[in-house]
């Protein structure tokens, strides 16, 4: 709980809105991050989008990406966050696509693995990351361990963002 309150104080005090966009955690980041009081004024939306189809109508995810990459891909996760910034009134967007499990994916990804990808709005420029991790346990165990990482590092790559921004100013 005490990660939760320190992801909603950051959003807070550094007066940010967050849109997710989950596909593995199917809304459980946001969940679990609207289980603090007052995070209501940080949170834009939060959006579960499991199939292609709705990658596609919801967060401009093309075809063409799910297709070279596959769905559990960081390219995949990066069409996600950005699509999540720019269609929503956000400055932070987070996204996640993996496999959680029990059954693995048809192209041999392994259960556990989870893309995700952060992206900021910072002054008139927007920044972007992506990383793939690897995680222990059932479905549930592995969702809700996603769900937290990718709040967790929200201050980590805000942070990297903002001194990208200055270093180009």
């Amino acid at each position: 709980m005490a990660m939760l309150e320190d992801i909603a104080n950051y959003l807070t005090e550094n007066e940010l809105k967050l849109a997710t966009a989950e596909s593995c955690t199917a809304g459980l980041a946001i969940s679990e991050l609207s289980r603090i009081p007052g995070v209501g004024k940080a949170i834009d939306c939060g959006l579960g989008v499991y199939s292609p189809e709705a990658k596609n109508r919801y967060l401009n995810v093309s075809f063409e990406t799910i297709d070279k990459y596959g769905l559990t891909s960081e390219a995949v996760a990066l069409e996600m966050a950005i699509g999540a910034l720019n269609n929503n009134n956000a400055d932070v967007a987070i996204a996640n696509t993996g496999i959680a499990g029990p059954g693995g994916s048809d192209d041999g990804t392994p259960i556990g693995t989870v893309c995700f990808a952060w992206t900021f709005r910072v002054g008139d420029s927007t920044y972007q990351y992506a990383e793939t991790r690897q995680f222990d346990g059932d479905r549930n165990e592995v969702r809700l361990a996603a769900a937290h990482y990718v709040l967790e590092q929200i201050p980590v790559y805000r942070e990297k963002a903002s001194a990208e921004h200055d270093s180009k100013s």
